[in-house]
């Protein structure tokens, strides 16, 4: 069974598919116009994207590869500027299409090179981790990073259709899993609270990636962000509630030089802003506890390790939702209430820091 899910209108438009052995349905999603295709993949996607090459080659269109590294290796300049000369040297049109073929990074990535490739190209996006199937493929961000932060150069440019083949997480580690369920349970906090009832009903459920409670958690969380960026499309508004547990969770990921899973920060971001908003008044010690517990189930980090304070605050300086010099997060005032709290005072951040550490001292 395939679900739709509808995101957007007008002129941007564009379908989520969801569901298990829909990758054949691609080479027919293109449109007429489109002579050629060249499709970005990393290592761990190679054989999928060469079948996926050979199918839509048999339609008589001309279909190329370009694979890029692994994780947030591949979201550079550098890599950018080999997908720039790739695209040219395959004489891409603006009426071909790019396809991004594999993790998050590689979305982000190969949406970044067709919105900058002729001032941009459609493109299609294929997700094959469960962190790109309910967040960085659905949206149309797209960026890389720079050694000041995390995805600070960008563009927002909407795919023409995006295929979550949830048969291509079979072979994902379990760590993995684990990750890209933090950003499922993230939807659950700020907006579809029966994904927590899931998860907290069977956890190992909710990790198995062949079960129908993982897929039915992976499609609210889809619907959540296709909902929430539906009605602003440039993170103007409301779209900023999708960065909860990112502002620390992004510094965090700043911090480990990319080492780490983005899942697992962004786990340990968003106790961190329970943390901020209980201290500040604004949530009850419930719902604070509930977060510890959900990611706990699901073997995902809840704390970090301490005196890294000053690096941290110099990474969340540079968050994106920073206005000036005034920090902002986003933070629950209520199970699927989410507001902001700007400004607050380094005492109040100092504290929801030291109860996310086995330290009592930055």
């Amino acid at each position: 069974m395939t679900t739709t899910i509808p995101v957007g209108s007008g002129q941007a438009a564009y379908d989520v598919h969801v569901g298990r052995s829909i990758l054949p349905r691609v080479p027919a999603a293109l449109p007429d116009r489109c002579e050629r295709v060249m499709i970005i993949h990393q290592p761990s996607t190679r054989v999928l994207a060469d079948e996926l090459r050979g199918a839509i080659a048999d339609t008589g269109r001309e279909a190329y590869l370009a694979e890029v590294p692994d994780g947030e290796e591949a979201k550079t300049a550098q890599v950018a500027g080999f997908l720039w000369q790739a695209l040219g040297q395959a004489d891409l049109t603006r009426t071909d299409i790019v396809i991004g073929f594999g993790g998050g990074a590689v979305t982000d990535l190969a949406g970044f090179a067709a919105a900058t490739w002729l001032r941009g190209i459609d493109i299609i996006q294929l997700p094959t981790t469960v962190l790109g199937m309910v967040d960085a493929a659905v949206g149309g961000k797209t960026g890389i990073n720079t050694a000041e932060g995390k995805n600070l150069v960008g563009a927002f440019h909407t795919p023409r259709a995006v295929f979550a083949d949830l048969d291509t997480l079979r072979t994902l580690p379990p760590n993995d899993v684990a990750a890209g369920l933090a950003e499922v349970v993230k939807c659950g906090f700020i907006r579809d609270p029966q994904i927590l009832d899931i998860i907290e009903d069977d956890p190992a459920a909710a990790l198995d990636v062949t079960s129908e409670p993982f897929a039915d958690i992976v499609a609210r969380a889809i619907r959540v962000k296709a909902d929430v960026v539906s009605s602003d499309l440039r993170e103007v508004g409301e779209r900023e509630i999708l960065n909860y547990g990112h502002t620390f969770g992004h510094a965090i990921e700043h911090n480990e030089r990319y080492q780490w899973r983005h899942g697992a920060a962004v786990a340990i971001g968003m106790v961190f802003a329970a943390e901020l908003a209980h201290l500040a008044g604004r949530m009850d010690e419930a719902l604070l506890d509930r977060h510890r517990s959900i990611l706990t189930s699901l073997g995902l980090p809840v704390a970090y390790r301490g005196r890294q304070w000053p690096r941290l605050a110099d990474a969340m300086k540079r968050d994106k939702k920073t206005r000036g010099s005034m920090l902002r997060f986003v933070v629950l005032d209520a199970l699927a209430s989410p507001g902001r709290l700007e400004g607050p005072d380094p005492q109040l951040l100092l504290a929801a820091y030291a109860a996310v550490t086995d330290e009592a001292q930055p």
